[in-house]
């Protein structure tokens, strides 16, 4: 099993003028955002798809350890809700291989008001599986993805449940799915998308992710609070904390 990494980094690659003289020269925001933080998650997925050699493009601008997240398409999650959409997985797959080897995870977001049926997800989650054998983190929102039956179904597809930030459920307050993998998704509270973290939480979350990485545990940490321009200094902190933390262990 590879070695257990973190990935922090934000919902896309903006650079505000606050912090971009922090990060280092390059051709693009992106090539410029991947000499500072090692992740992305890639969004726009979710609303139109890209020419395989858009990710192509992208995974060229970014060095040999960068990963990148990619959100299915709203068609598979929002419009089919899950259901035959075989054919969608395809296109959609075949697109983002245009990535690589820097695809590093798949993120299903699904809509508030899908429920869990667990026969229909079970063939969801087996027909993504066949499919693609990295890194799957499923983010439900619905009150029913949150019970101990739901943890084991997603445990036994080899699939983690986000950690979103507001937590909409008790149980969501952690980590779900599989163990020896984490993914947070920091939307920012109380106003989603605009609040910045406070330097104290980036701490915490630092000392947490530092526990989790020592029980072989892989941790994606993605900042989406990007409408307010917090995003890449809430991450830029939280890579320097853990980075600080590593180098006391060593």
């Amino acid at each position: 099993m590879e070695r257990a990494r973190w990935y922090i980094g934000c919902a896309g690659w903006a650079l505000p003028r606050a912090v971009r003289a922090e990060f280092g020269p390059g051709d693009s925001n992106l090539a410029r955002y991947a000499t500072r933080l090692g992740a992305a998650e890639i969004n726009s997925s979710f609303y139109r798809p890209h020419a395989t050699a858009t990710y192509r493009r992208w995974a060229d601008s970014t060095p040999d350890n960068f990963r990148f997240s990619v959100k299915l398409p709203r068609a598979i999650t929002h419009e089919r809700r899950l259901v035959g959409c075989e054919h969608l997985l395809d296109e959609f797959l075949a697109q983002a291989s245009g990535l690589g080897p820097r695809l590093g995870s798949l993120l299903v977001q699904l809509p508030p008001s899908l429920p869990l049926e667990g026969r229909s997800a079970r063939r969801f989650l087996r027909s993504l599986r066949q499919r693609w054998a990295g890194a799957v983190a499923i983010e439900p929102r619905h009150a029913s993805w949150f019970t101990a039956q739901a943890h084991d179904m997603l445990a036994a597809s080899g699939v983690a449940r986000v950690l979103a930030d507001p937590v909409r459920h008790e149980a969501g307050a952690w980590p779900g799915g599989i163990a020896h993998l984490a993914y947070l998704r920091l939307h920012g509270s109380p106003r989603m998308y605009y609040t910045p973290y406070e330097p104290s939480l980036i701490a915490a979350l630092a000392r947490r992710i530092a526990m989790a990485l020592e029980s072989g545990v892989t941790v994606w940490c993605v900042f989406d609070n990007t409408a307010s321009g917090a995003a890449a200094d809430n991450a830029l902190r939280l890579a320097q904390a853990l980075g600080a933390l590593k180098e006391k262990t060593e």
